[in-house]
């Protein structure tokens, strides 16, 4: 028995639309990277992007839980001496949510240009409004992104 591989032909690309209102920000960026990547698809493939393309809304509106918007901080580095510059996800969230929510997949996707393929099928917007109505997303059932504080019975 030979192991499939499905060719660049053969993969088919779906738009998926996320509301991300009272959502955790770690279990949606879980689910949402599984989509990107592929892994919902019975034809996954490590080593392919045969993953689909999501549009995240209302990215302002996802909540970190446990007070980590205050405690942690979002680093980048300029490339010179001295550039590293540190930024509290509080601050983050309320100047550049889409900023924090596209860190969180990132970290989630492979590292190097697979990865950056995979994270070019993903559009993020703060608020509830995005241009790809055309492409007519369906809705995306993320039963493990809990709505933050609800709790399992």
């Amino acid at each position: 028995m030979r192991t499939y591989s499905p060719k660049a032909s053969e993969i088919t690309r779906a738009w998926y639309s996320v509301d991300a209102e009272g959502l955790v920000l770690g279990r949606l960026a879980t689910e949402v990277a599984r989509v990107l990547r592929g892994k919902h698809k019975p034809t996954f493939a490590p080593h392919l992007d045969n993953g689909d393309h999501v549009v995240v809304v209302n990215a302002a509106k996802v909540v970190m839980t446990a007070g980590k918007a205050a405690k942690a901080t979002s680093y980048r580095h300029s490339g010179y001496p001295g550039g590293l510059r540190a930024t509290a996800y509080s601050d983050m969230l309320a100047t550049k949510p889409e900023e924090v929510v596209r860190r969180a997949v990132a970290g989630m996707l492979p590292k190097g240009p697979l990865g950056r393929q995979m994270l070019a099928k993903l559009k993020v917007y703060a608020g509830p409004e995005h241009p790809h109505r055309a492409q007519l997303p369906e809705a995306l059932d993320l039963p493990g992104a809990r709505r933050a504080g609800t709790r399992k019975p």
